[in-house]
């Protein structure tokens, strides 16, 4: 059955249509410098395209830029973190990757902001809470990415995007962009405490 949206939610997706669309052109020639790096250092394919879950639990092909160096094979046991190149390294601390996602923002897949696009296994790993994180796009940004990025424990992240979920409105979402740019400025919270761009989300104990 297909969810009747609000006139906020409505108004919300032509903001993010014409802004996303408006990014996509202006920061076209950077995104074709990142492509040419991305195929200069780590070769064919440039874009990472991933299964992630979306509003009400909807899944749909995430796309970024490239960052790390494909595994040499199924039993290869070197973590992401060693696979991620130098470019990749760069793009992901100053969120150049992320440019091809504004293109999910044109199509509908996602929002400028709201809580991050995660992995499809992960679904039946959340508390009942956790998954009202659903409720909303996904976004290229949002509370939990301004409020420590991947430094945040996943109980601290999956947290705040239910606090997101109950709070959000026009003047959170420009905050939260506003505040995007200082987070990628200062190039912080890129890595947790094992140096890993995010760890694997395994569910709480006693939930």
């Amino acid at each position: 059955m297909t969810r009747t949206r609000s006139a906020g939610e409505q108004t919300k997706r032509v903001l993010d249509f014409v802004a996303a669309g408006a990014l996509l052109v202006v920061l076209s020639p950077v995104a074709a410098v990142v492509a040419i790096a991305v195929r200069a250092s780590m070769g064919s394919p440039v874009i990472f395209s991933q299964e992630r879950v979306g509003l009400d639990g909807r899944v749909f092909v995430l796309r970024k830029f490239r960052t790390m160096r494909p595994a040499e094979s199924s039993l290869d046991l070197e973590s992401d973190g060693q696979r991620i190149t130098r470019t990749g390294a760069f793009l992901r601390s100053t969120s150049l990757d992320e440019l091809p996602s504004l293109w999910n923002v044109v199509i509908g897949d996602m929002s400028l902001v709201g809580p991050r696009p995660l992995l499809v296994p992960y679904l039946e790993r959340y508390t009942p809470r956790q998954a009202r994180r659903h409720e909303v796009r996904p976004g290229v940004t949002g509370l939990a990415q301004v409020s420590g990025r991947n430094a945040l424990s996943w109980h601290e992240r999956l947290e705040l995007d239910v606090q997101y979920v109950d709070q959000r409105s026009l003047s959170l979402d420009l905050r939260i962009l506003a505040r995007t740019l200082a987070v990628v400025l200062r190039r912080t919270g890129v890595t947790d405490s094992g140096g890993v761009s995010m760890s694997e989300f395994r569910g709480e104990v006693g939930r």
